[in-house]
């Protein structure tokens, strides 16, 4: 499937993405279409980061897809992210506007431009560099999206998960995966913030986010049904303050916990950006720290778009 132009806008998290995003989208006449494993749930926004109003202030509203389009405790996985990416990155095109694909889930973004192809045996080591780079939860959320069981034990044993995983993405059964695209112009662009910096605005960010009502959220999804087994697995914020309205810490272990694990996860998402270059992914990085208009200023100064 075959595709005119791409653009790609990502970054670890607490790098402000999602509003250059937007500002870019109105200056190239482009869509949005999110990369985020944990923004696709309804309900999951103060935790995740997704404000729905960052689309339309400031300007014309600007389209987004893969945002808030399924409930708590569906399962997804990264196969149905490609297809449905896949599909609508085709369909923006067809109407003569620019696909922008913004977030960071890298898994999410190298399914979309490395050509994976998840059902061939000549990617199972492909798989294995990347299982690497996932928590244990996460790879346990994935055997279980696919219909595998798990013992505590199994849990436990980082080998015996990513071979079982291996084992179930390659299986015969999953071998009906959408073709891939085939981008004729791709652009990415990472946002590069020293270390130091990302550190203080996750904790910043944090704080506000407990004081505007995450841990109410939470509760919010617990008291609606939804199991504290799929929140655990979503890790992070839903991980930590369940388990901290479960009584299994208090809030200032909640806090400590959390902001330790957050900061771990934007370090290995700036490992997995790097790691895409030296994969082939050619990444334009621009400085975190200029205003987003000198940011616009330098996209639009790399490359020529709709030539």
């Amino acid at each position: 499937m075959e595709i005119h132009e791409l653009m790609v806008i990502l970054g670890p998290t607490a790098t402000g993405k999602t509003a250059l995003a937007v500002k870019a989208a109105r200056t190239l006449n482009a869509e949005i279409v999110s990369a985020d494993s944990r923004q696709i749930y309804r309900g999951l926004d103060i935790g995740t980061g997704k404000d729905l109003s960052e689309y339309s202030e400031g300007g014309e509203p600007v389209p987004y897809h893969l945002i808030d389009f399924l409930n708590p405790g569906d399962s997804y996985n990264t196969f149905q992210f490609k297809s449905d990416a896949t599909e609508v990155i085709r369909e923006i095109g067809s109407r003569g506007r620019l696909p922008l694909v913004c977030g960071g889930t890298g898994l999410y973004i190298e399914s979309l431009l490395l050509d994976y192809h998840f059902s061939a045996a000549t990617r199972q080591e492909d798989f294995r560099r990347e299982a690497e780079h996932m928590e244990n939860s996460v790879l346990a959320r994935q055997i279980e999206v696919l219909g595998g069981e798990l013992s505590a034990e199994d849990k436990a044993n980082r080998h015996r998960l990513i071979r079982k995983l291996e084992v179930m993405l390659f299986s015969e059964e999953n071998k009906d995966v959408r073709e891939s695209l085939k981008i004729e112009k791709l652009h990415v662009f990472g946002i590069d913030l020293p270390r130091e910096i990302i550190r203080k605005r996750i904790t910043d960010r944090l704080i506000s986010r407990l004081e505007h009502g995450m841990v109410e959220e939470v509760k919010a999804l617990l008291d609606a049904g939804v199991s504290a087994k799929w929140l655990d697995a979503l890790g992070l914020e839903y991980r930590f303050i369940s388990r901290y309205l479960k009584k299994q810490l208090s809030y200032q272990e909640m806090f400590s916990q959390l902001e330790t694990a957050i900061h771990q996860f934007a370090k290995r998402q700036s490992t997995w950006f790097r790691r895409m270059e030296k994969r082939g992914i050619k990444i334009n990085w621009i400085d975190g720290l200029i205003p987003d208009e000198d940011k616009i200023e330098f996209i639009l100064e790399t490359v020529d778009f709709g030539k």
